[in-house]
């Protein structure tokens, strides 16, 4: 099949992909979603191309605080030194092998499409000429927990098989990770083990294949971690009692992009406080800053890591993910933080699984 073939098939309707350089960072982030290709293509009026912006310059403008509502022309400026001053493209009747021999050298997954007036008119992805449908991963799901808060409800139902919507919640997680493209997914159990192992079975029923690691005690939030062989592939560990929409792909990316041994997804949270803060040098007041908002990050529970990194792992011992984060920094490990733009909820209280209920129809439509 010729390029011009190939790439023809492979076009689509890239307005979905463009916006304006008076567009905001809000609006990149609502084309990124739309277009699904983690990319967004900054145009002028006649077409042309003057910047991209990926999923991952995104996600650390979040990281760096940076307002949603500046122009996305601030995300240069907050790039760091790029070795691409000008967007890496090609013409678009430029040969498949061609493309892909450009994506490897330049270190890039995307490239736009350009007519013989370097007009964008499409956009190929490393996914489209390799016909990736998986996601190099295996994943984890931490659902052996006794969910005590949420009593009454979980005395005859580990938390995990609480039903959200009209199934349940390990099944929504395990239906996110296979339409993720990822197929091996092990289950870690303690609590009512039986529930979960007989609703799952081997997995086949539901798309995967699972495997079931056994605590005959609770070991931490990454003590299952020692008890696996894990392989060559990254590891990507959730715990059983999110309900998201994270993009794994993209968390896939940015930890490779970054070099990482491990990747935490955060949350931005904020705080308000109720009062007027009274700012002070000793006696002296310096000024009242009325019901001022504060912004952190909170761990989302979730983690991608090499395979390398369960060595780090206590076989059959308590170990907190807490723990493996400070022995991995302390033995100069690299460890980033993935920021969660997307739904997110921690379903640990009754209040947050009466949310959940309300939502999830809306933010999981078919």
């Amino acid at each position: 099949m010729s390029g011009r073939q190939l790439n023809e098939d492979l076009m689509l309707d890239i307005h979905n992909l463009c916006i304006s350089l008076d567009s905001t960072i809000r609006n990149a982030i609502e084309c990124l979603d739309r277009g699904e290709k983690q990319i967004v293509l900054v145009v002028d009026s006649e077409n042309r191309l003057l910047d991209t912006i990926t999923d991952g310059d995104i996600r650390r403008a979040i990281l760096s605080g940076l307002n949603l509502d500046s122009p996305v022309s601030e995300l240069r400026k907050r790039r760091p030194s790029s070795p691409y001053p000008k967007p890496v493209t090609a013409h678009y009747e430029t040969d498949p092998v061609d493309l892909l021999g450009i994506m490897e050298k330049e270190c890039v997954r995307q490239i736009p499409l350009l007519d013989d007036a370097d007009r964008v008119v499409g956009i190929i992805t490393m996914r489209d000429l390799l016909r990736m449908d998986s996601l190099p991963l295996q994943a984890v799901v931490m659902a052996g927990g006794y969910g005590k808060r949420l009593r009454p409800l979980t005395e005859e139902m580990p938390k995990a098989m609480l039903n959200v919507g009209e199934r349940p919640l390990l099944e929504s997680t395990i239906g996110r990770l296979r339409d993720s493209g990822i197929r091996r997914i092990n289950v870690s159990t303690h609590y009512m083990a039986e529930v979960i192992e007989g609703h799952f079975g081997d997995g086949r029923d539901f798309g995967v294949e699972i495997s079931y690691v056994e605590e005959d005690r609770p070991l931490g939030t990454a003590g299952a971690l020692g008890l696996l062989s894990p392989g060559e592939e990254p590891i990507l560990v959730i715990n059983g009692d999110i309900l998201t929409r994270i993009d794994f792909r993209s968390m896939l990316d940015f930890h490779q992009d970054h070099g990482a041994d491990l990747t935490l997804a955060v949350k931005p949270y904020e705080h308000q406080v109720p009062y007027g803060v009274v700012e002070s040098e000793g006696v002296v007041l310096k000024r009242i800053v009325e019901k001022p908002v504060f912004r952190k990050f909170v761990n989302a529970g979730i983690y991608l890591l090499n395979p390398e990194v369960c060595t780090k792992v206590p076989n059959g011992k308590s170990f907190d993910m807490t723990d493996l984060i400070e022995t991995l920094s302390s033995e100069g490990k690299k460890v980033v933080c993935f920021p969660v733009r997307e739904y997110w909820l921690d379903i640990g209280q009754m209040e947050d699984y009466e949310r959940a209920q309300r939502e999830f129809t809306e933010v999981f439509k078919p």
